[in-house]
C-alpha cells in the first residue's frame, strides 16, 4: 500500500471515528438540561472573591454616610445636568461587599437569561454538558474578576422588574476602601467623586423615562432572537443565533451604553474638579489604577471581552468630551432628548456630525427595530 493509500485509509478511519464521537456528543442521554448552572456559576465566582486578603469593612456606617453625601451633592449635580420631571427621584445608595455585589448581578443577569434558558430545556447530551461547563465557568470567573474591581453601580431595573421595585444605587465599598487604603487617597472625597458618576446614571434614567423602554425593548429584540421556540441549534449556539436585524440592535445598545457611560464621567470629573479638594489625586489615582494591570489581569480583561466594552466606553467619552466642550451642556443633553437622538457607532466618533443632525428638527421617537 503505497503513502497516499495509507494517508487515505487513515483519514477513513479519522472520518470514521469522528462521526462515532460526533454521535455519542449529541446522543440523547435521559432527561433534558439548561445552558446554565447558577449554583456552578456562583461557586467559581466566589472562589475568584476569596483570591484577595481584604474582606472586612462596615457597611451600615458607610452606607449612611453615602447616602447623607448624596443629599448634598443632589442640587449642585441637577443644576448641572437638569432638573427632574415633577414626581421624579434618586434612589438611595446601598453599601454592598463584594459577595453582596456577585447575589445582586447574578440576580440582574438571571432576569434576563432565566425566561430564555429555563423555558428552552434541550435534550440532555455531552454537547450540552460540556457547552454548560463552557457557560458556567466563563460567567463565574468574569464575576469573581470583576467583584474584586467594580467600585458602584446603578441597577435601572429592566424588562419590566423596576415594577416590583426601585432602581438601585450600589458602591461596593470593600473594593473602594481597599483602593483607598492602597492609593492612600481622602475617603470622603472618593465616596463623593464615585456618587456623582452613579447618580449621574440614576438621573439619566429618571429624568428620561424613554430611555428604560428604550433599553428593554432592545434586550427584548436580543432576547428573541435566542429564545425557546427557535431551533435547537440556535438555542444552543446563542448568540450565533442573532440575525442581521438583531446584530444592528446589539450596535445600538453599545453606542447608547458608550454615551450613557461617558456622560457620568464627563459630569464625575467636570462637578469633581469643582467640589471636590482631591479631585487631581482621585484622577491620578483612577488612571494609574486603569494602567497598572498585571500581566492576569489585562490577560482577563482580554479574554472576558471586557476590554472591547472599556475601549467602547472611552470613545463615549470622548464623543461627550468633544460634544460638551464645542456646544455646552444644553448640546451635549440633546442626546437625551429621544431615541433618534442617540448617536450610533459611527457617530461617536463623529461629535461634529451627530451635532448637525440632530439639530437640523425635532426628532421623532423610535423603537428599536
Amino acid at each position: 500500500m503505497g503513502p497516499s493509500a495509507k494517508r487515505t485509509a487513515f483519514y477513513g478511519v479519522l472520518v470514521g471515528f469522528a462521526a462515532v464521537a460526533a454521535a455519542e456528543v449529541v446522543r440523547p442521554r435521559g432527561g433534558s438540561a439548561v445552558l446554565v448552572d447558577w449554583r456552578r456559576v456562583r461557586a467559581i465566582a466566589q472562589q475568584g472573591l476569596r483570591s484577595t486578603g481584604f474582606e472586612t469593612t462596615d457597611l451600615v456606617a458607610a452606607q449612611a454616610d453615602y447616602r447623607l453625601l448624596a443629599a448634598e451633592l443632589e442640587r449642585p449635580l441637577l443644576e448641572f445636568v437638569g432638573r427632574l420631571p415633577r414626581g421624579a427621584v434618586l434612589p438611595d445608595f446601598e453599601a454592598v461587599d463584594r459577595r453582596g455585589w456577585l447575589e445582586l448581578n447574578l440576580t440582574i443577569i438571571r432576569r434576563a437569561v432565566d425566561p430564555v434558558v429555563e423555558a428552552g430545556h434541550l435534550p440532555n447530551s455531552l454537547l450540552v454538558q460540556v457547552g454548560r461547563e463552557g457557560i458556567d465557568r466563563y460567567a463565574g470567573y468574569t464575576l469573581g474578576f470583576l467583584g474584586r474591581r467594580v467600585l458602584g453601580q446603578y441597577d435601572p431595573r429592566l424588562l419590566g422588574q423596576h415594577e416590583a421595585g426601585e432602581a438601585g444605587l450600589y458602591l461596593v465599598e470593600t473594593n473602594v476602601e481597599e483602593w483607598r487604603r492602597s492609593a492612600d487617597l481622602p475617603q470622603k472625597d472618593l465616596r463623593r467623586w464615585l456618587i456623582l458618576h452613579e447618580m449621574t446614571h440614576a438621573w439619566q434614567f429618571a429624568a428620561h423615562p424613554w430611555l428604560r423602554t428604550y433599553m428593554e425593548q432592545a434586550l427584548q429584540v436580543v432576547l428573541d432572537s435566542v429564545a425557546p421556540e427557535r431551533s435547537p441549534l440556535a438555542r444552543a449556539a446563542g448568540f450565533a443565533g442573532v440575525l442581521p436585524a438583531q446584530w444592528r440592535v446589539v450596535r445600538q445598545v453599545q453606542a447608547t451604553m458608550s454615551v450613557v457611560e461617558g456622560y457620568s464621567n464627563l459630569v464625575m470629573n467636570e462637578l469633581g474638579a469643582k467640589l471636590l479638594p482631591g479631585f487631581d489625586q482621585l484622577e491620578n489615582a483612577y488612571r494609574d489604577r486603569s494602567s497598572g494591570q498585571s500581566v492576569l489581569g489585562t490577560l482577563m480583561w482580554k479574554l472576558t471581552g471586557l476590554e472591547l466594552k472599556l475601549q467602547q466606553y472611552r470613545r463615549g467619552e470622548r464623543f461627550c468630551r468633544a460634544v460638551f466642550d464645542r456646544y455646552g451642556m444644553v448640546g451635549l443633553n440633546r442626546v437625551w432628548e429621544g431615541p433618534d437622538s442617540l448617536p450610533d457607532l459611527d457617530e461617536l466618533a463623529k461629535p461634529d456630525a451627530w451635532f448637525r443632525r440632530v439639530s437640523r428638527e425635532a426628532l421623532p421617537a423610535r423603537s428599536p427595530r
